[in-house]
């Protein structure tokens, strides 16, 4: 069986055959995974990326999850997890230099925002979120992990908003665009914010034989006159057959 345990909440695999009525196997594994309900995600649609949920067992879709010394609440039938970004989640927090202004383009809950707030010495992290649900939990996140009350002052900046209007407002040292599909068209207003020398984490989803070529060649096509270098290209995992969720990091002049 596949399955991703989120705090309090299984997640069986979109494609287990077990169901509703599979009732006394249901419970044997709340049992065994010590969790209050079991979920299956169908889907992940649209600009929002909102789930298609089913649950199996269980009365609550809210939970708090644990990782890495972060706590994120969340509700599995109105936003995402995505579990298997959690080596990147921690990669990124540890890049994150003394002082530096960073910029979360697509915060969510707060899934790179929250671990950079609580294991960097970042001054500031904006974090812009559009999907009114997934702020509502990034909001939650900041309290819960007491971000602000213990800097005294709004080390996260959380904003309600569409990333490619509202990061026109700042200027970041480092900017975190970590999104997939579409990433790509808001490399502009990214690259425009990024102060010179900051780095840029850019995902892209790209077939293998364009690993190299096609992600770096859409960040110097809009960087223009800037020097881009390219700092590392990670693969985070893979998407689809013959296609991977990668993040190039590059250092813009």
């Amino acid at each position: 069986m596949k399955y991703k345990k989120i705090g309090k909440i299984l997640i069986l695999d979109k494609n287990s055959p077990t169901r509703k009525e599979d009732k006394e196997y249901l419970e044997s594994l709340l049992g065994k995974y010590n969790v209050e309900s079991i979920v299956k995600v169908e889907s992940i649609s649209g600009q929002m990326r909102e789930p298609n949920l089913e649950v199996l067992i269980g009365n609550t879709t809210e939970t708090i999850h644990k990782e890495n010394g972060c706590y994120f609440k969340l509700d599995l039938s109105k936003v995402m997890w995505a579990k298997g970004n959690n080596n990147e989640r921690l990669r990124i927090a540890k890049f994150v230099g003394e002082g530096e202004v960073v910029c979360d383009m697509f915060a969510g809950i707060g899934y790179f925002t929250i671990p950079i707030a609580v294991l960097s010495k970042a001054q500031e992290i904006i974090a812009i979120e559009i999907n009114p649900n997934s702020y509502k939990y990034l909001l939650e996140n900041i309290k819960l992990n007491k971000i602000n009350s213990k800097a005294g002052y709004m080390r996260v900046n959380p904003i309600l908003g569409d990333c490619a209007n509202e990061i026109q407002n700042f200027k970041a040292d480092r900017i975190i665009m970590g999104y997939v599909k579409t990433t790509h068209h808001y490399l502009k207003p990214a690259i425009n914010s990024l102060k010179k020398g900051g780095i840029l984490h850019y995902h892209e989803t790209v077939p293998e034989k364009l690993i190299n070529t096609r992600p770096v060649e859409r960040i110097k096509e809009i960087a223009g006159c800037r020097e881009v270098t390219v700092l590392n290209i990670v693969k985070i995992k893979k998407y689809s057959p013959g296609v991977w969720h990668i993040v190039v990091d590059a250092k813009i002049d």
